[in-house]
């Protein structure tokens, strides 16, 4: 995982690409990822200054499925990528509800995960999903789970 450390090495390169380059595409697209660095880098240090206040899978000692099991670590993050899951859904299932500035953000945010040699092609992976399923209910294999107290989905 990167260190602000590292996200500043990488804006600090992204800076020097933008010093070399007249198209106005890399211009962009230079000036995209030394912000999204900077705000990564800034966003490290918080965690890091602010580590004792944040709330910890491992710190939550007694996390028991619905039959009252206690889970085990890997079953954490198994929940926790589930529930990442199921709010990326939602998120999805709304978009077109959600405010274009917000859309923005969210697309720029998602679209500077990972490795950033690749975040064109992610980028791209991500616009042709949202405008495939820009009028779907549901997103493709998303379905939701019935209400237990009430025998029913949730949206009936």
């Amino acid at each position: 995982m990167f260190k602000a450390k590292q996200y500043r090495a990488k804006a600090a390169e992204s800076a020097e690409s933008l010093k070399h380059t007249n198209d106005p595409g890399e211009v962009r697209e230079f000036q995209r990822l030394e912000k999204s660095f900077t705000a990564l880098a800034k966003n490290e240090d918080w965690l890091a200054n602010n580590f004792d206040k944040v709330i910890h899978s491992g710190d939550i000692p007694n996390q028991d499925d619905d039959a009252g099991t206690p889970l085990q670590r890997a079953t954490v993050a198994e929940t926790e990528e589930r529930i990442l899951r199921c709010l990326g859904a939602a998120v999805i299932m709304h978009w077109s509800a959600i405010p274009k500035n917000l859309q923005r953000e969210l697309f720029d945010t998602a679209g500077s995960m990972g490795d950033v040699l690749k975040s064109a092609a992610l980028r791209a992976q991500i616009a042709r999903f949202l405008h495939s399923h820009k009028d779907d209910e549901n997103p493709a294999g998303f379905t939701r789970e019935p209400d237990v107290a009430k025998g029913t989905p949730h949206d009936t």
